[in-house]
């Protein structure tokens, strides 16, 4: 037996194919974010979404080091007291995965089926990458800063630790950290124990959890989870282009109550104040626009003044006066850019950086 007959390639699901038994595991190891969380500034650690490649590697903070080497003049390794002990930052980010929206395209890219719910905002608190950098000193021959994480497995038939790289220019920036807390309290396991590393504005597959190496090199990384997995392409034999920054996003907290199983939402007639969260990896959100019929008519949001946490989502408010009928409600958010989200979504093979608005039925009692 080998590689390839254990982990096999991507394919898209047959028309007609419902959720895999496979994808149910995935599911049942991964969660979303519930949606009633936009509420909070904040989302709670036990609520932040989740996506955990491979195993959670069992860490202990005692004997924890991360290896700074590569082209760097004093090479480093850097245990959890050394990192505490160096000058902390704390960013408010939201973090979404490059997946999200995958299961609602057709055909469906068979992986992690995630709806619209792989998102969550923290408070991470670690040492300016950039700061441990300084330490190691660069050469300025690197181009690249290589993490590798301490999780590995098989994807693809490939064998890996899980690798991420960043250019320079982006590594050095000044709100990316080595981070070793979230929400004022130590990583969970789950979410990266004892180090991760945070990439503020980044799709989710950026932020390399567990982090036991970082290696500075002269040439672009050509690893699987690089080269090879995280790239929107149209067909199998397209070279792509690579998951970045996260598109503007706005999500609805859905209002009223829900049925069990559709989670159609229930609300009465009058006065309903619909809110929710917008964001954007790119450049800051300027507004977010609500529809109560499926994106035929749209009306302005009121968003939230700007709180001077850029990487962080922005709270909207829209109040509806809902009449007895069938509803579809969304919202879509514009960013400084001009980037607006699609009413569509946009088809590529991995399922990857889809932001197609987000709909939900909504039933006004009589």
């Amino acid at each position: 037996m080998t590689l390839n007959d254990v982990s096999r390639p991507g394919r898209l699901a047959e028309p007609d194919e419902g959720i895999s038994a496979e994808e149910l595991a995935l599911a049942a190891r991964n969660h979303g974010m519930p949606l009633e969380a936009l509420r909070y500034d904040v989302t709670p650690a036990g609520l932040h979404y989740l996506l955990i490649h491979y195993d959670i590697p069992y860490a202990e903070e005692e004997s924890w080091r991360v290896a700074v080497d590569g082209l760097v003049d004093r090479p480093l390794t850097l245990d959890l007291a050394a990192l505490r002990a160096m000058p902390s930052r704390t960013v408010r980010v939201t973090m979404e995965c490059a997946g999200n929206g995958r299961a609602r395209l057709l055909p469906r890219p068979v992986s992690q089926p995630w709806l619209v719910e792989a998102v969550g905002t923290a408070e991470w608190t670690g040492v300016p990458l950039r700061d441990v950098l300084a330490g190691a000193g660069v050469d300025p021959a690197a181009v690249e800063v290589v993490f590798t994480g301490a999780d590995h497995g098989v994807e693809r038939g490939v064998e890996q630790d899980y690798q991420r790289s960043l250019a320079m220019d982006e590594a050095l920036g000044e709100d990316v950290l080595l981070a070793y807390a979230m929400n004022g309290s130590s990583l969970l396991p789950q979410h990266g124990f004892p180090v991760r590393l945070v990439v503020p504005g980044w799709y989710g597959m950026a932020h390399v959890k567990w982090l036991r190496g970082i290696t500075l090199t002269d040439r672009p990384f050509e690893g699987y989870q690089q080269a090879v997995a995280y790239r929107v392409r149209r067909d199998a034999d397209d070279p792509g282009v690579p998951v970045t920054r996260i598109a503007p996003r706005a999500l609805v907290a859905p209002p009223g109550f829900p049925d069990f199983m559709s989670r159609n939402r229930v609300v009465r007639p009058g006065p309903v104040l619909v809110q929710g969260r917008a964001w954007s990896g790119r450049a800051p959100v300027t507004s977010v626009e609500v529809s109560v019929d499926g994106g035929q008519t749209w009306s302005a949001a009121d968003l939230e003044p700007d709180t001077g946490h850029r990487w962080a989502w922005r709270r909207f408010t829209y109040a509806w006066d809902a009449v007895p009928g069938s509803h579809l409600l969304t919202a879509r958010a514009v960013d400084a850019l001009g980037g607006e989200q699609p009413i569509d979504q946009a088809w590529n093979r991995g399922g990857f950086a889809n932001n197609a608005v987000q709909q939900i039925p909504v039933a006004c009692l009589h």
